[in-house]
Formats: structure tokens, C-alpha cells, sequence
């Protein structure tokens, strides 16, 4: 779809709703999206009714216990949205819900997932510090700092760094400047490492013809910059997609993220 189109209908977008489906020996994650425009809310329904169905169908049990419903809704004037119902069990309705390891507010601002993140990271560099005091090679160090330290705050990072906060990043660059202390070796910044998962990932996507957000990277008739999303709301224009293109445009090779640790010794 169009960008321009979007725009247009991003006042009534309202609810997304997360659904776990669970069956005896296995779980899996489902998510019903739906889009509330105009205050109806049939098409949204009819989708929760449609995989409720497909799960009858399908020998599956949806654990109503473990569904969640989530509602963003940045309009003005706020409508009131009914309870769902699923097999005459209703829906709890949460501010926040964890999916596929990110923790989703209703408001997007990532103060709940910043806060994983930390905890996360500040546990791991407990034992960094005692693989520095059993005298291991800076080498090992460095590489168990990206397996367990790096990896975990680079999480979806695409989707949630340029909406953080001046605070929240200042807090997560805390946890990479500990561990240069530790390493006694220079670690490339967040923000490095966010610009070089963000262009890798654009690539990836432009290659990919299946991909949803394909069609939102059009090349410009010069054929060497991409058309920019027209944002009116800093919410949009710090968004992924946006984002990404703005790297693209500026960007002409992919940064490595991995610049500042080939300067460790030995």
C-alpha cells in the first residue's frame, strides 16, 4: 500500500490483538491483527471468529487463560471498544504483552522491554567480570560479550531504538561501556550497531519480493536514492520503515559492526 493511502487511515487504527494458541505437547504463538475504522468493529471480530473456527477445524484449543488483548489507539477521541469473547470466555485486556521477546505497550514507548533489557544484560555481565578475574584471553572475552551481552540488547533492535527515549539509550550504552571496562577492549556503540542492523535488514528486504514492506523501498527515477515516507507525527518518522530508508539514503556500504573489535589484540 501506499504511504500517502496509509496516512490517510493511521487516526482510526486502534487494536492489535495477540492471541496464544496452545495445544497438549505444543505451543504456538498466533497474532490476530485488526483495524477498528470508523467505530466498527465487525471485520476485526469476524478475524478472531475465523481463527477460532480454524482451530475447531484443526483439533486445536485456544487457551483463553493465556490470550491477550492489546489496544493502541493514539486518536484523540478515544471510543469505547467492547469486550472480546472467545467461546463465551471473555478476553483480558493488558497494557503491555511480550511477543516473541518484545515487550509490546499500549502506548509504544519501550519502557517496559528497555527494562528486560537491562536486567538481561546487567545478569550477564556478572560472569564477564569473573572470566576477566580467571585471566581469560581478550580475545574470548570480547566474543562472549557478543554472544550473550551484544545479541540481547541488538534484539529486534530495527523496532524499538530510534522510539526510545534519550534516557533508555543512555542506560543501554551504560551496559556496553561496563563491558569495554571489562574487555579492556573499544565495543562499538548502540547506535553503531543499530545503523548496521538497520541497513542489513533494509537490504534484506528489497531482495525479498515476498516481503510485506517491500513495496514501501520505491527507488527514485535517478535510481540511486529511495522516496522517502512523508511522517506527521514524530511517532511515524522515527518508525522502522522510515528509518531504515533514511539509512539507505545516507549509507553507501553497509557498516560493520564488528570495526571496533578487530582492534583487540591477542
Amino acid at each position: 500500500m501506499h504511504p500517502r493511502r496509509r496516512r490517510k487511515e493511521a487516526p482510526d487504527r486502534v487494536p492489535t490483538m495477540p492471541l496464544k494458541a496452545s495445544h497438549p505437547g505444543t505451543r504456538n504463538d498466533t497474532t490476530v491483527v485488526g483495524l477498528i475504522s470508523k467505530g466498527d468493529e465487525s471485520t476485526y471480530r469476524d478475524e478472531v471468529e475465523q481463527l477460532t473456527s480454524w482451530c475447531k477445524a484443526n483439533n486445536l484449543l485456544l487457551n483463553t487463560s493465556k490470550t491477550k488483548e492489546l489496544i493502541i489507539d493514539f486518536r484523540r477521541k478515544k471510543a469505547e471498544i467492547q469486550p472480546l469473547f472467545i467461546n463465551g470466555d471473555c478476553v483480558e485486556r493488558v497494557a503491555s504483552f511480550r511477543f516473541l521477546g518484545v515487550n509490546i505497550e499500549e502506548n509504544l514507548s519501550w519502557s517496559v522491554n528497555t527494562s528486560e533489557l537491562l536486567k538481561k544484560a546487567q545478569q550477564r555481565l556478572y560472569f564477564l567480570r569473573i572470566l576477566r578475574r580467571n585471566n581469560i584471553t581478550q580475545r574470548l572475552l570480547v566474543s562472549f560479550y557478543r554472544a550473550t551481552i551484544e545479541s540481547v540488547l541488538t534484539y529486534c533492535i530495527c523496532i524499538w531504538y530510534t522510539s526510545c527515549t534519550g534516557a533508555q539509550r543512555k542506560a543501554l550504552q551504560g551496559i556496553i561501556n561496563t563491558a569495554q571496562k571489562i574487555t579492556g577492549c573499544p565495543l562499538p556503540t548502540l547506535e553503531v550497531l543499530h545503523n548496521a542492523h538497520c541497513f542489513k535488514k533494509a537490504q534484506n528486504i528489497i531482495k525479498d519480493t515476498s516481503h510485506p514492506g517491500h513495496s514501501l523501498f520505491e527507488l527514485l527515477p535517478s535510481g540511486r536514492r529511495y522516496r522517502a515516507i512523508r511522517a506527521r507525527t514524530n511517532r511515524l518518522k522515527h518508525s522502522c520503515y522510515p528509518t531504515a530508508i533514511t539509512h539507505l539514503n545516507t549509507t553507501k556500504k553497509c557498516p560493520s559492526r564488528h570495526s571496533c573489535v578487530n582492534l583487540c589484540t591477542v
